[in-house]
């Protein structure tokens, strides 16, 4: 797969990032735009500027979205593992 067509789950840094992996998972669904939007609550214009990355969308919009495709958002301090350790904590 090539870096364009990579999905970018785990760390997303940019709007575009997000907003591709918001088109793979609503194709992989087999939705259009208007279908998902509908599904959604949301306007098809919002479907399509979420997948072109425009990077001041509503945020409440864009969580209901995620929701919809089954995804969630996680937050996490900058440069820390992904995922705990074996103890099951983060380290200090």
């Amino acid at each position: 797969m090539s870096e364009a067509t990579t999905i970018p789950y785990g760390k997303i840094t940019t709007p575009e990032q997000l907003g591709r992996l918001v088109r793979h998972q609503r194709k992989a669904q087999g939705a259009t735009q208007a279908e998902f939007a509908a599904l959604c609550g949301v306007g098809v214009r919002f479907i399509s500027e979420l997948e072109n990355g425009k990077p001041t969308l509503e945020l409440g919009k864009v969580l209901q979205v995620l929701h919809c495709l089954g995804l969630e958002l996680s937050l996490g301090p900058r440069g820390w593992p992904t995922s705990p350790s074996p103890s099951g904590t983060h380290p200090c």
